[in-house]
């Protein structure tokens, strides 16, 4: 169904190629995952099926992709409309209309199916992603998984022989990541729907793939296989995998409920060990120099020495607020100390961005209060807030004007009064290999949010508030970010993040706080939170149940 034949793609402005030497094929009716660490190029791969590269993007495609019998480099994404359905890592890049029911509709009114047919498959997919009660609402008033679920099923509806997903679950919550990834298993299974998908967050989809494809590094020839004998050496690999080589089980397990199989004598093992740490030993906190940090643009910026030092950095009571009809937070209470990490998880629309929105003053409460280091944040001047806290958003782009990456740590820089060279070096920390005259545009999902988190901490703000901070990540780049994280939190910096990444979890915070419906539901220590949950837990706890370790790290030292 899909053929790549040698395969390079060199971007223009660029010396090297992106990708090079891709060759392999997707048979029709199965689902193969591409994996690899972030910047090797697997967006490049996915839009050459889609047309999208070189006809959209630009740049020089060496050698031949065919879909269906069909070369994209003849023919235009439009003409392979019919075949292909493509979903991208921005989901409102997607949208061409202004509610979900429009959005739905769309992709099928543009091949002029039958008005009936439409309706049907309208239904069909409200029922299948969990979006009947959201048929009615603006696309711009959902939270960001909800706009992912909609841009998931936008392609779904022309029912297309092919499905192009680029991090299809990265704003997802637990339980709905599951029902997208069944759904792309009936399509699979019932339709022989072909599905070329890119993700970081293994442990959700690597146990559905029939092959895996494997970009070990940038311009490097793929690694094509079945998914134990990849993740056997995969610079990339899931909890699940990781525990499994660090217990020498052979093969590997890809599933918890295979793991869980052979872990009785581990536990055993484990049950004489001390108990684990709060969140284990894991990375090592990366210190950061402390600088002065006049303002800048918004929430990115100053220093812990130069803010006030109250009791709490953020303080929230009885906080409700209202955006349009919908009621999205109601008597929220939350306390933040200096030095604490805080998750803040739950499901889709729960509340967890309006919350962060509430701390940094983009929202005003309807009722109760919200005090940031003693300031009222939606009273607070711009210039006196950015003293105090600094938020990463869910969309990067919000923080990023620049023309390349090294204009854009420059400004950071002279805004935050540091030293030159402090915003570059926090972004070769993170995730290295990022030109200094790249656009930002030309980064990858995760590249993008690296850069502006960069840019925030580069002002080292008392308290950092962090929206899925891991989306379009690498496990080692998340490794990365938690080691800054962990520095920051040892220095006195109050953190708080909203996440749905299980494992980040785990491995960062302190507490975790679960809203449902815009109420705290739960409020405690992380183990104690997560251990209970059969969505939120990391899949080192579900297969070590009912001892409660959290991540491999923590077995490691362990068993060291």
């Amino acid at each position: 169904m899909i053929r790549f034949e040698n395969v390079s793609v060199t971007y223009d402005g660029v010396p090297e190629p992106t990708v090079r030497g891709v060759d392999f094929e997707v048979p029709e009716g199965e689902l193969v995952l591409l994996v690899g660490p972030s910047g090797v190029g697997k967006s490049t791969v996915l839009g050459a099926v889609s047309g999208l590269v070189p006809h959209f993007t630009g740049g020089t495609l060496r050698g031949r992709v065919t879909v269906a019998g069909r070369d994209t480099r003849t023919h235009k994404p439009r003409e392979l409309a019919d075949v292909v359905g493509t979903v991208g890592q921005d989901p409102l890049s997607h949208f061409v209309t202004d509610t979900v029911e429009d959005e739905l509709a769309y992709g099928m009114e543009s091949l002029g199916l039958a008005p009936d047919v439409m309706r049907r498959r309208v239904e069909e997919t409200l029922d299948l992603l969990g979006l009947a009660g959201l048929r009615d609402r603006p696309i711009s008033t959902l939270s960001g998984g909800q706009q992912q679920r909609v841009a998931i099923g936008s392609v779904l509806t022309p029912h297309p022989r092919v499905l192009v997903l680029d991090e299809p679950t990265s704003a997802l919550d637990p339980a709905a990541a599951e029902e997208v990834l069944a759904v792309l298993q009936r399509l699979v299974h019932d339709l022989g729907t072909t599905v070329l998908m890119a993700e970081h967050r293994l442990e959700r989809v690597v146990q559905y793939a029939d092959q895996v494809v494997l970009l070990p590094s940038p311009g490097a020839a793929p690694v094509l296989g079945a998914p134990a004998a990849v993740m056997a050496v995969s610079p990339v690999c899931p909890p699940v995998v990781e525990l499994g080589r660090l217990a020498r089980w052979s093969p590997l397990p890809l599933t918890v409920r295979d793991a869980r199989r052979r872990a009785p004598a581990l536990r055993e093992r484990l049950a004489a060990a001390p108990a684990p740490d709060a969140h284990g030993p894991a990375t090592p906190a990366v210190p950061l120099a402390r600088r002065p940090a006049p303002a800048r643009r918004w929430p990115r910026r100053r220093s812990l020495a130069d803010a006030p030092s109250p009791a709490h950095a953020a303080d929230v009571r009885s906080l409700a607020v209202r955006r349009g009809r919908v009621q999205a937070l109601r008597h929220v209470d939350l306390t933040v100390t200096p030095g604490e990490t805080i998750a803040l998880m739950g499901r889709n629309g729960a509340g967890k961005s309006t919350l962060l929105s509430a701390l940094v003053g983009l929202v005003e409460p309807a009722a109760g209060s919200v005090r940031v280091t003693g300031a009222v944040p939606h009273r607070t001047a711009p210039p006196d807030l950015v003293r105090r806290v600094g938020l990463v958003p869910q969309e990067p782009r919000d923080l990023l004007y620049a023309d390349t990456v090294a204009a854009e740590c420059a400004q950071a820089d002279r805004d935050a009064g540091a030293a030159a060279g402090t915003c570059r070096a926090l972004v070769s920390g993170l995730l290295p290999g990022i030109a200094d005259g790249t656009h930002p545009r030309d980064l990858s999902e995760g590249q993008r949010l690296t850069l502006a988190l960069a840019v925030v901490l580069t002002a080292r703000p008392p308290l950092l508030l962090l929206d899925e901070p891991t989306r379009g990540l690498d496990y080692a780049a998340k490794g990365r970010l938690v080691g800054i994280l962990r520095g920051l939190a040892a220095e006195g910096h109050a953190i708080v993040l909203a996440t749905h990444d299980v494992e980040l979890a785990a491995e960062l915070a302190h507490r975790v706080v679960l809203l449902a419906d815009g109420e705290v539901i739960a409020d405690g220590p992380t183990a104690d939170v997560v251990v209970a949950s059969p969505s939120f837990a990391p899949q080192v706890t579900k297969i070590l149940a009912p001892q409660k370790w959290l991540t491999v790290a923590q077995v490691r030292k362990a068993l060291a």
